[in-house]
C-alpha cells in the first residue's frame, strides 16, 4: 500500500513564491517516480512537474518553466515543489502522485496513487 499526502498550500499574492510538499510511503518508490498536477474549476487536471526517485531527473511543463523547480529528499520520502513569481493562473488544487505504469511521467493515467490536494489561490 502507498500513502500519498500533500501539503503546503495557501493564498499568496502575485509574484509571491510558495512551497508545496508531497510525503509517500509504501513499497515500489525505488522505480516509481513522483508527479504533481493542478486542476482549476471547470478545467482538466494538468501535468506540472515530476521525478524519477532513483536518478533525479525532472520534467516540468512548459507553463511553469522556469519559475516551479520540482526536489526530492530520498531520505524523508519528501517530493517538493518550489513555486516562485506565482500568477493569479496558478490557482489550482494541486496535487501529487506515484506513478506506477512504465507510460509517460506526463500522463496522469501513468500515476496510480493520488493525494488529497491542497489547495494554492494566488490572488492579483
Amino acid at each position: 500500500q502507498v500513502q500519498v499526502v500533500a501539503s503546503g498550500g495557501g493564498l499568496v499574492h502575485a509574484g509571491d513564491s510558495l512551497r508545496v510538499s508531497c510525503a509517500a510511503s509504501g513499497r515500489t518508490l525505488s522505480r516509481s517516480a513522483m508527479g504533481w498536477f493542478r486542476q482549476a474549476p471547470g478545467k482538466d487536471r494538468e501535468f506540472v512537474a515530476a521525478i524519477r526517485w532513483t536518478t533525479g531527473s525532472t520534467y516540468v511543463a512548459d507553463s511553469v518553466k522556469g519559475r516551479f523547480t520540482i526536489s526530492r529528499d530520498n531520505a524523508k520520502n519528501t517530493v517538493y515543489l518550489q513555486m516562485n513569481s506565482l500568477k493569479p493562473e496558478d490557482t489550482a488544487v494541486y496535487y501529487c502522485a506515484v506513478q506506477t505504469t512504465s507510460g509517460s511521467v506526463y500522463y496522469a493515467r501513468s500515476y496510480g496513487f493520488w493525494g488529497q490536494g491542497t489547495q494554492v489561490t494566488v490572488s492579483s
